[in-house]
């Protein structure tokens, strides 16, 4: 539905180059990415707010590089609402539909059935100061809506709210798409990201360096940055050994065959399976993959290590426990098994984690 060829755009010293990804029709896409990586620029180069430097913009099938605004059919919500302080809130969502050859009558239709979708009904008659961060937001999205864009682009539109606020919205975001309204969102919560997108790009420097499902990119991110930003804690910089590894561990093959190999990081030696060549590299381990526990596992888990706890914090998706295995490594248990365990900084414990489990990046 939006096709995007090799977009560019030169602002100072910073580039966006060679931006390149596909939207389906009915698609809700996330693109996550840290302050300062191009989302903003993206968009309004999307939207023709920025004229774009080099490549093409395709939506159904129809270039819109050179379009003037507002004849892309693509609508936005910026983060900070930009909402027009002098009309009230009907008039701002009423504020599109000026000037297309619509009856007075149709546009109140309009901003009635708008007013209904997104729950603002009420706030109609009142001017935007006097609304909550959320309500704003609303509104904001109800004037975007007003023209029947093909597809809504969204510029951090859930940072500025609170928490009740933006669970409201999520929620009312995924109704949305669920009427099939295709969405481009951008964000730099990846939690958002997950909760929202059916696909995520990431942008790292004015690239977009990975396209995917939320679950693959964070099951397998292909650099060091993506899985940093998908919130990774275990990183291990050494050295792929795919053959001659100490007792025979070690397979000989291909580089491009997966194999079982040694990894080497200082003091901590793996089992990985890898389809890469000998020499420098990286070794990434998902906490939910480290199993602990405290005497030796009785298991087929080839990467076991002793070392004792110095952190333990409570998160969202469980308990993050920190060993000093030789080199720090979080994993994430159960609430339940850290008083099973008797879990406490100090005490000396098992980690645990299957060769398949790690995922090797090439340095």
């Amino acid at each position: 539905m939006l096709r995007v060829e090799g977009l560019g755009k030169r602002l100072g010293d910073f580039e966006m180059e060679g931006v390149t990804f596909e939207v389906a029709e009915g698609e809700y896409f996330v693109l996550l990415g840290a302050s300062g990586t191009g989302k903003t620029v993206l968009l309004e180069t999307l939207t023709g707010m920025m004229a774009a430097d080099s490549g093409k913009i395709f939506l159904g099938g129809r270039e819109i590089t050179r379009e003037r605004i507002q004849r892309r059919g693509l609508g936005l919500v910026f983060q900070n609402q930009a909402l027009f302080p002098h009309m009230t809130v009907g008039k701002n969502v009423a504020y599109g539909l000026y000037g297309r050859g619509l009856g007075r009558d149709r546009i109140r239709e309009r901003v009635r059935e708008l007013a209904e979708e997104m729950e603002i009904g009420a706030l109609l008659g009142r001017m935007p100061g006097t609304l909550s961060g959320g309500e704003a937001q609303r509104v904001a999205l109800a004037r975007a809506l007003a023209t029947g864009p093909s597809c809504l682009l969204l510029d951090e539109p859930l940072s500025s709210l609170d928490t009740g606020a933006r669970s409201r919205m999520r929620a009312l975001l995924r109704k949305l798409n669920r009427k099939r309204m295709t969405v481009i969102h951008v964000t730099h919560d990846y939690e958002e990201a997950i909760s929202l997108g059916t696909r995520m790009g990431i942008m790292e420097g004015g690239r977009v360096v990975q396209v995917d499902s939320p679950e693959r990119i964070f099951m397998y991110p292909r650099s060091e940055f993506v899985a940093r930003f998908t919130g990774i804690r275990n990183f291990f910089r050494g050295r792929i050994r795919r053959e001659g590894a100490a007792g025979g561990a070690g397979t000989s093959g291909a580089a491009g065959e997966v194999v079982e190999a040694i990894f080497e990081s200082g003091p901590m030696v793996f089992h990985v399976t890898t389809d890469l060549a000998s020499g420098p590299g990286t070794a990434v381990i998902r906490s939910e993959d480290v199993t602990i526990s405290a005497l030796p596992p009785q298991s087929s888990a080839r990467n076991v290590f002793e070392g004792t706890i110095i952190d333990i914090c409570r998160s969202r998706p469980g308990t993050e426990i920190v060993i000093d295995a030789g080199r720090e490594l979080a994993a994430l248990v159960t609430p339940d098994s850290v008083e099973r365990l008797g879990l406490a900084v100090g005490a000396r414990v098992y980690a645990s984690m299957k060769a398949t489990a790690i995922q090797v990046l090439e340095e």
